[in-house]
């Protein structure tokens, strides 16, 4: 069985099980590059980024309630691992992510439809760009989702960084009796202690541990591609009255406010 949906260049016939979307289909088609798709932990950013978003859209009143609670709960799907099987856009393509931020729209719009009771593909319900989209811009969405993700990745790397740390100054103490010539240009220079080197290695990394968070800690939405913000406004134009634009409410969220 399929559904027919249209956009501006034409109609294509999507499975009627799918929860991706016309846009979702053609990039897959015009994008045949790597044959494979987005990792997990991005398709989990972007969830938390769109929940955050039309958080903050309900929150300015530019988004009802009723559908605004659908599209959370519907990412909430995607937070928990589920539908992932259904961003089928290869990872590399045109359009500085836009067919992914589509992609993720198109499945967050399908499963909010289900949620209220509708069928997929009927957007009068939940539209991918005027409700799921709701005042973003992919030259925001993308670049927070990647930033988001490394900063979820960080917990990992920090955890190793902590290893090699404690190797680092175990092999310092060991090899502090251990004379050898030190090196200037290729060129022998005065004697050093080999635990020196592990030393300043150690210090080195000490000193920038948990650096990586605070880089990537600092997220994005809230500006168009020409870096204003007027694809955010309905949101952003709402804060000095009581809203909270999408990036705090998304700190919130991850636990980076």
């Amino acid at each position: 069985m399929y559904r027919t949906e249209h956009d501006l260049v034409g109609e294509k016939q999507i499975d009627q099980e799918a929860y991706y979307g016309i846009h979702s289909l053609r990039a897959a088609e015009n994008f045949p590059i790597t044959n494979q798709h987005l990792p997990g932990a991005m398709i989990e950013s972007m969830a938390w980024i769109k929940k955050a978003c039309a958080r903050a859209n309900r929150m300015a009143g530019v988004l009802p309630g009723r559908i605004a609670d659908a599209i959370e709960r519907a990412c909430d799907d995607l937070i928990a691992g589920k539908l992932h099987d259904q961003f089928i856009v290869d990872p590399i393509q045109g359009g500085a992510g836009t067919s992914t931020n589509m992609n993720a729209n198109e499945v967050i719009a399908n499963r909010a439809i289900e949620l209220l009771g509708g069928k997929k593909g009927d957007y009068s319900l939940v539209h991918p760009n005027d409700h799921v989209n709701c005042g973003q811009s992919t030259n925001d969405i993308y670049p927070t989702c990647v930033k988001m993700t490394l900063f979820r990745a960080c917990e990992s790397l920090l955890d190793g960084l902590d290893v090699l740390i404690g190797a680092l100054s175990e092999r310092a103490k060991a090899f502090d009796g251990v004379v050898k010539m030190g090196r200037t240009q290729l060129q022998d220079a005065v004697p050093i202690r080999l635990g020196q080197e592990f030393a300043a290695s150690h210090a080195e990394q000490q000193t920038g541990g948990g650096h990586e968070k605070a880089v990537h800690a600092r997220e994005n939405p809230g500006h168009d591609r020409n870096g204003e913000d007027d694809a955010a406004e309905p949101a952003e134009s709402h804060i000095g009255h009581g809203a909270r634009g999408p990036a705090v409410i998304l700190a919130e969220q991850i636990g980076i406010g």
